[in-house]
C-alpha cells in the first residue's frame, strides 16, 4: 500500500536540499498562500508547487491529494456563499462577495496542503527529524514524536482496511451510497482501531525506551546536516515569496 507521504527517491535538486531548506520551501509557500489576497499570486502559488512535484518526480502524490481536496474545496464555496451575502446577486443565493470569498478559501485550503506533502515525499523522515534537532535546536522527544505520528498514518490505514474486510467477510456493506449510513457503519470501527493503536504505541515506546531514547542528544546523530549556499538560497527564495504575497 503506497502512501502520500512516503518518500519518493530522486537525484534533483529539491531532493539534494537540506531538509530544513525544504521546509522553509513549504513554509514559505504556505504562508504566503495564506496573506495574498489575489488570483494570480493564489494560482501561480499552486502552479509552483505542482511545477515543483513535476520537477521531483511526485505529481502523482499530489494529484492523489487533489482528487481528495477537490470535493471539500468545493463544499467551501458553496457555505461561504451561503453565509457572505454582500455583493451584487449572481445565480441562486450567491453573490460576488459570497463567490469570490468561497474561491479564495477554497484556493488557500489547495495552496496550503499541498506544498507540506510535497516536502514530505522528497525527505526522509529520519534527515527531517535529524535536521530539526540538529540545525533548529528542536528536542529530539518532539522531533521523533512528528516524525512517528507520521510514519503511524499508512500503518493505521492499513489496520483500517483489514477491519473493513474483516468486516465484510460477515456480511457487512460498506459500498452504500447513503453517507449517514455509511458514517454509522463506520463508527464502531473506531473501537478495535483505537485499542489495536493502543497496543502499538505501547509497543513502539518500550521499544524506543529499551534503545536509550531518552539518552538521545543533539550530538549523537553520526549524519551531520549542514546549510549549503544552495539551501540558504532556496530559504532566502521563500522569504521573497512571502513578500511577495504580502505585497498582492
Amino acid at each position: 500500500m503506497v502512501n502520500v507521504i512516503d518518500y519518493v527517491p530522486g537525484d534533483t535538486l529539491l531532493h539534494r536540499l537540506n531538509p530544513i531548506a525544504k521546509l522553509a520551501i513549504a513554509a514559505g509557500i504556505i504562508v504566503a498562500t495564506f496573506v495574498a489576497d489575489t488570483y494570480p499570486m493564489l494560482l501561480g502559488l499552486l502552479a509552483l508547487t505542482l511545477v515543483l512535484g513535476i520537477y521531483a518526480g511526485a505529481i502523482g502524490r499530489l494529484l492523489s491529494i487533489l482528487k481528495v481536496l477537490v470535493p471539500v474545496a468545493l463544499i467551501m464555496v458553496l457555505l461561504q456563499t451561503a453565509f457572505v451575502r454582500g455583493g451584487d446577486p449572481v445565480v441562486l443565493w450567491m453573490t460576488t462577495d459570497g463567490l469570490v470569498t468561497g474561491s479564495k478559501a477554497a484556493l488557500r485550503l489547495l495552496g496550503v496542503a499541498l506544498p507540506l506533502i510535497l516536502m514530505l515525499t522528497v525527505t526522509k523522515l529520519n534527515d527531517l527529524s535529524n535536521a530539526c534537532v540538529e540545525v533548529l535546536h528542536i528536542p529530539y522527544r518532539y522531533a521523533f514524536t512528528f516524525t512517528t505520528a507520521l510514519r503511524f498514518v499508512p500503518l493505521f490505514g492499513e489496520e483500517m482496511n483489514a477491519i473493513m474486510e474483516a468486516q465484510t467477510a460477515r456480511g457487512v456493506e460498506y459500498d452504500t451510497k447513503n453517507p449517514i449510513l455509511k458514517l454509522r457503519l463506520m463508527l464502531p470501527l473506531c473501537v478495535p482501531l483505537l485499542v489495536s493503536s493502543v497496543g502499538k504505541t505501547d509497543a513502539t515506546a518500550l521499544a524506543a525506551e529499551q534503545r536509550g531514547f531518552y539518552l538521545r542528544t543533539r550530538e549523537s546523530s553520526y549524519k551531520r546536516y549542514p546549510l549549503h549556499g544552495r539551501d540558504w538560497m532556496a530559504i532566502v527564495l521563500s522569504v521573497a515569496l512571502v513578500v511577495v504575497g504580502v505585497v498582492f
